[in-house]
């Protein structure tokens, strides 16, 4: 059983998650770095997610999904295969609740990650580094404690509350003309590209995607998804394969998606640290790079930079 997935939220379910999460995740701030401004020769508008629960978006979509569980639904507990952010998000939400969330862990995933899992209260699962793996684990969990699949992209309660950032950020920094996100499974950024048409159909819509896992530029360019991409990338966040129906969301609201290198993607990382003063992950700093390669087409324009999340291995820093 899952909670909800496949169809695409819609805005009024993004609604409805800023409510029912409103207890329990932080609206997070806005920030503006001149430097940066000059940098990329655009208003960049940095919504720092990486200060969210549990440091990361996610919180937002595992807490809504959680809390939209029937009380008959939520006694057997959540489960879910993530190699980091979804799984440590899904188990804060899970304790605000009181219920158990099981966690599927690939081996190889980054340890500082895994550790923070377990510390939230999850019952962890560990398996082989495959996509067909972690979903015969997450079915076999499922099968043996009754628990409720709170997939990490696709289901569409989680698509919902990633969504909910947006109705922050478009109150906390008036008149933006564009936004970027971060492009892994796609459930932010279906989940942002329908709440931002919903209140400005003008936005511009863009996503950010590591080259070496660019199967959602691929798709969007081929016009069908792209499967056979062997992700191989520093931005452990956006490894996984673009959803099916988080594609069609891409599609439908136009959002074009910039490919960036992870040469690029450091420099970026490194300059968020030094001239924001923000501990980001390598995942949220592609956003940033995209806005730097791609100068022309931002120049003098109002962007909305969504900062996903700040998990570092500190033992592990990629220019080092």
């Amino acid at each position: 059983m899952s909670s909800s997935l496949g169809a695409l939220p819609s805005f009024e379910q993004i609604r409805d998650a800023a409510a029912r999460i409103a207890p329990h995740a932080r609206v997070t701030p806005v920030l503006r770095s001149d430097a940066l401004d000059a940098l990329s020769g655009a208003e960049l508008y940095f919504k720092c997610e990486n200060l969210q629960r549990g440091g990361a978006f996610k919180f937002r979509g595992a807490c809504n999904a959680v809390w939209a569980l029937s009380d008959e639904q939520a006694a057997h507990g959540v489960v879910t295969h993530s190699s980091g952010n979804h799984g440590n998000a899904l188990a804060m939400a899970a304790a605000t609740r009181g219920i158990a969330a099981h966690v599927v862990v690939p081996e190889g995933a980054v340890r500082a990650k895994i550790a923070a899992i377990g510390r939230a209260g999850a019952i962890l699962h560990r398996c082989a580094p495959t996509q067909a793996a972690r979903e015969a684990m997450t079915a076999e969990v499922q099968k043996i404690t009754g628990a409720v699949l709170v997939h990490p992209y696709a289901d569409t309660q989680v698509m919902a509350g990633q969504g909910t950032l947006v109705l922050e950020l478009l109150q906390q920094a008036a008149g933006l003309d564009a936004l970027i996100t971060p492009v892994g499974g796609g459930g932010l950024a279906s989940g942002a590209a329908i709440a931002a048409h919903a209140i400005d159909p003008s936005l511009s819509l863009f996503g950010a995607e590591p080259l070496g896992a660019d199967d959602a530029a691929q798709s969007l360019a081929r016009g069908s998804r792209v499967t056979s991409v062997v992700p191989d990338t520093l931005c452990d966040g956006l490894r996984a394969l673009v959803g099916e129906r988080n594609l069609d969301a891409l599609r439908a609201h136009k959002v074009d998606v910039i490919t960036v290198s992870d040469a690029e993607t450091i420099a970026a990382m490194q300059l968020l640290w030094s001239e924001l003063k923000q501990v980001v992950e390598v995942s949220s700093a592609t956003v940033l790079a995209a806005i730097l390669q791609q100068r022309k087409r931002f120049a003098g324009r109002r962007v909305g930079v969504v900062l996903t999340g700040g998990n570092v291995d500190l033992q592990v820093l990629p220019w080092y």
